[in-house]
């Protein structure tokens, strides 16, 4: 796979500071059921990587000494980790919002069926793959079969009162585009989303997340074999706005990798740039604090102009939308 990562620096990009942590998300690892073309991650069945009990324990302690008020749960596939059930049940008895970025075809697999109850039934967010809602783009970017498991997956979770109005179980759709373009308007793809999921499935959802793909990693890599990753980097940065530098994720979120390090977020993880301390040490969820977060850089690169291009991106979608 051809490598990104020196294309991105170094780098004209903003410099950034931190505000309170509001957010801990946790990449359980990088193994999962689907292999997307969008995957920033590089996940995949093949992959090993996956977080020890031990490293799970002191997400919990973390959560516990720190106050901090949600866990966002992420992989790979997470629920494939055998930590994931345990980090919900703990987190949700010390009151932390849990949110699981699912893919939905998880919920079809073998010795996961119920997976949608055990979600249902912690009142956990789901925040849902769902990068198209034609059947045709779905499988072209996320694999044959993939749209149809995925409409299944909804109508199981719709069923057990996710996206229902009157329900407080919360279901958010993420749509990724197809190739290097920015993505729509999200109000105006939400609704479109709404109608053609209703009228054809009958599936409701909350909320719709328009998530920019990040030139990195396997996309990244798809980008350089096609000649297009510097058009596209040279999009995000032509498209940058500077109000959205105030409503970037990793200024209130911080990301732990499945070995417990510390990174500004999930796309600094997969490029490697840990945050450390003043004498180059990396930090460790074992040992954090939140007062060593304050005094820690954000750091930055090429591939953060796609948080800032447009509308703005990030794990909770468009920042107008």
């Amino acid at each position: 796979m051809l490598s990104t990562r020196e294309h991105l620096f170094p780098t004209d990009f903003p410099p950034l500071t931190r505000a309170p942590l509001q957010t801990l998300q946790v990449n359980l690892g990088y193994r999962c059921n689907q292999q997307c073309l969008h995957c920033h991650v590089n996940a995949g069945p093949k992959r090993t990587e996956t977080m020890s009990d031990d490293t799970a324990r002191q997400v919990i302690d973390f959560l516990r000494r720190s106050g901090v008020g949600v866990l966002d749960i992420t992989g790979g596939a997470p629920e494939m980790n055998a930590c994931f059930r345990g980090l919900v049940i703990q987190a949700r008895e010390l009151g932390v919002h849990v949110i699981d970025r699912c893919n939905l075809t998880i919920l079809q697999e073998p010795g996961y069926e119920d997976l949608a109850e055990f979600l249902a039934d912690n009142d956990v967010e789901i925040v849902a793959s769902l990068p198209c809602y034609l059947e045709e783009n779905v499988d072209k970017q996320r694999g044959k079969g993939v749209f149809q498991s995925s409409i299944i997956g909804l109508q199981r979770l719709y069923a057990l009162g996710y996206g229902n109005e009157n329900s407080a179980r919360v279901l958010n759709l993420v749509f990724n585009p197809q190739g290097p373009v920015l993505p729509p308007p999200q109000a105006a793809l939400e609704t479109d989303y709404r109608r053609m999921l209703g009228e054809r499935y009958g599936i409701q959802f909350n909320h719709l997340f328009t998530i920019t793909n990040m030139p990195i990693l396997r996309f990244g890599s798809t980008l350089l074999s096609n000649g297009e990753f510097e058009p596209y980097l040279e999009l995000l940065k032509q498209s940058h706005l500077d109000e959205n530098l105030a409503r970037v994720m990793c200024r209130s979120l911080i990301s732990i990798d499945y070995l417990g390090y510390v990174f500004d977020c999930d796309f600094n993880q997969m490029l490697d740039m840990p945050v450390v301390d003043p004498d180059r040490h990396r930090l460790h969820i074992s040992s954090l604090s939140t007062d060593q977060l304050s005094e820690t850089p954000i750091q930055v690169g090429e591939h953060c102009y796609g948080c800032t291009a447009g509308q703005g991106s990030s794990c909770g979608g468009a920042f107008d939308g």
